[in-house]
């Protein structure tokens, strides 16, 4: 039986579509759902094995794209969510899905903590970043959705405010001694950016493009793998890229999808 994918919906995120278009690729069955009918229907959330947190301008990016979307996550679905992260069901957020799980307190999952100790702020360079970037996963990292993805692959990135970074020393330690750095930015031929731009597009601690909880089974990340789902051109499902950003900075054609076969196949064992 697929594993039923739940995708929030709110005004203004638009890569919905493209994040159905990948976990149905991937093998799950996918439903995306307005944050109101979820307001009205909490079963909603227990009925799904696989949560998503899409990226796009959340909410017309009032106040920050994700930040209303991250309110609505702490507030009217903190049990629901936390529930759902407490059973070891997977949950992604993606660009503004990911700042969402960052302002919420989901990521990076560290119970106790006071404060929230990571944020991602604006792009070094101060302006909006879209072209191809290469990934290299962590293989010490817990997390289930990047578990043996150990060649280099190439995903789209669009965001104004991707640049991760950490409260202190100790948050950054804390992080690499559990794994928690799930994804990097790295040059096309292989090896970590160290920082150097446009390889790392926003200038993210660490060269950080995507962590996960602990456990693993909640990752974020501000690049976009559901728009390296198809082979033939490395097009996701939606807004078609230009000529010129068709080719990957490094990595393979349709790779992202990868990272969400993983994800549904780790739903589909639970």
């Amino acid at each position: 039986m697929k594993p039923k994918a739940l995708i929030l919906h709110a005004a203004g995120t638009n890569r919905d579509g493209d994040a159905a278009y990948a976990l149905a690729a991937a093998g799950a069955d996918p439903r995306i759902v307005h944050v109101k009918a979820l307001k009205e229907d909490r079963k909603l959330f227990s009925d799904a094995s696989i949560l998503l947190v899409p990226g796009g301008f959340s909410y017309a990016d009032a106040l920050g794209a994700g930040r209303l979307f991250a309110l609505d996550m702490a507030s009217y679905f903190r049990e629901e969510i936390g529930a759902f992260v407490a059973s070891g069901k997977p949950v992604i957020g993606i660009c503004n899905g990911f700042q969402a799980l960052v302002k919420a307190g989901i990521l990076p999952g560290w119970p106790g903590r006071r404060g929230i100790p990571a944020t991602l702020a604006p792009n070094e360079k101060g302006r909006f970043e879209c072209r191809w970037v290469a990934l290299e996963a962590n293989p010490a990292s817990p997390c289930v959705w990047t578990r043996g993805l150990d060649e280099l692959f190439s995903c789209p990135v669009a965001h104004g405010e991707g640049r991760f970074l950490l409260e202190d020393s100790e948050a950054e330690k804390r992080l690499l001694e559990a794994g928690q750095i799930a994804l990097v930015y790295a040059r096309p031929g292989g090896g970590r950016a160290d920082g150097a731009y446009p390889f790392n597009p926003n200038g993210s601690a660490m060269d950080i493009a995507g962590i996960c909880n602990p456990a693993g089974n909640v990752l974020g990340l501000m690049p976009h793998p559901e728009n390296n789902v198809r082979c033939a051109s490395g097009e996701g499902s939606g807004a078609r890229p230009s000529r010129k950003s068709r080719a990957p900075a490094g990595g393979r054609l349709g790779a992202g999808l990868e990272l969400f076969k993983r994800g549904v196949a780790y739903a589909r064992g639970l």
